[in-house]
């Protein structure tokens, strides 16, 4: 191997140039030139890139976002971007390409690995930690602290105008970020994909709150959660996605309509994914990115680096991204300890 390419698709999150920095240099001690690949898969198949080297990954580090760029693609791609990658992955010289991503950036790499096009190794990267295969992916642990943070801001704002906040956090399909950081900044109630929400359990919750003198409550719900029983908020967009957005507005008015309490909402946004990442994940994506150069050096192909027990090992991208990774329920069980729907019972 004398030439690695190295690409970031999907959605930007903290974490990322630390894992370009981390390649470019172990590449760099093996002997090896790194190519990188610009906007994700869209580099190859518009034959977008260029060398790197150390001077242009210097002080990176605490950079968020990436420096390659990125876009958005899913599989399966075109007969005839997969042609054009195929001729541009030739063309280049690059021997195997690290792909730095979440699900859709990895079902590609899987895609274009069986299919024989490149010789590639996968890195997790999702700050909603819903990739199965690895117990933590880097960009998770910043969104956790941000999201912490704005809770503990809003918390304040909550108790001095007496009110209730429904703060909306990233997590489509799974809940981790609205798990951990609710835990973290003290939420009332949690609301995640996992488990659909009871609109009268949690208004029934709100009114003893107040019975016994809390004049505000702070609600932390996913993107991706559902009320059951409104099937008109549960709809799958055009892709056949489940369709995200809104949800904290949605639930508020619920909430306001059925108990008459002043609520407001305060969603959190693309605010979780950007801006400087957290030495937790600095580490991680360091150490994703040397053992990604090790697992091409040794022809590790159809791989993903995953992280198990703290320990940094590899695992085949097909398990990594046939099923989502749901919440750990002994968390989930722990943050009922403190819910105001467990209250009712005390």
């Amino acid at each position: 191997m004398k030439k690695i390419g190295i690409l970031t698709g999907g959605a930007d999150c903290p974490g990322l140039n630390s894992v370009i920095r981390a390649v470019v240099r172990k590449a760099m001690q093996e002997g090896c030139v790194v190519t990188g690949i610009k906007n994700g898969w869209m580099g190859l198949i518009e034959n977008d890139m260029r060398i790197l080297d150390l001077r242009l990954t210097s002080g990176i580090l605490d950079r968020g976002g990436t420096i390659l760029g990125t876009s958005r693609m899913v599989s399966p791609l075109k007969a005839d971007q997969i042609k054009k990658i195929s001729e541009n992955y030739k063309r280049s010289g690059i021997d195997a390409v690290i792909a730095v991503g979440g699900e859709d950036t990895l079902k590609i790499a899987l895609d274009l690995h069986e299919m024989d096009v490149i010789r590639v190794v996968g890195v997790p990267k999702s700050i909603d930690n819903a990739l199965s295969g690895t117990d933590y992916a880097f960009g998770f642990d910043t969104a956790v602290n941000v999201a912490t943070e704005c809770i503990d801001r809003l918390h304040t704002t909550a108790e001095s105008h007496h009110r209730i906040i429904v703060i909306e956090v990233m997590g489509r399909y799974t809940g981790w970020i609205a798990l951990e950081a609710g835990i973290a900044g003290g939420a009332d109630i949690i609301l995640v994909p996992e488990f659909p929400i009871n609109i009268d359990e949690i208004c029934d919750s709100l009114r003893l709150r107040h019975g016994r003198g809390k004049s505000f409550s702070i609600i932390v719900v996913s993107e991706g959660a559902r009320v059951a029983g409104y099937t008109d908020f549960d709809r799958d967009d055009t892709s056949g996605k489940h369709r995200v957005g809104k949800m904290g507005e949605f639930l508020a008015n619920l909430i306001e309509d059925k108990t008459g309490y002043e609520t407001r909402v305060s969603v959190l946004g693309y605010i979780q994914r950007g801006g400087i990442p957290t030495a937790y994940d600095r580490i991680i994506g360091t150490r994703f990115g040397v053992k990604a150069v090790e697992l091409v050096k040794e022809s590790k192909f159809g791989k993903m680096v995953s992280l198990h027990d703290n320990k940094i090992r590899s695992v085949d991208i097909k398990e990594a991204v046939k099923q989502r990774k749901s919440i750990d329920l002994d968390l989930y069980e722990i943050s009922k300890v403190f819910s105001a729907v467990t209250e009712n019972n005390l």
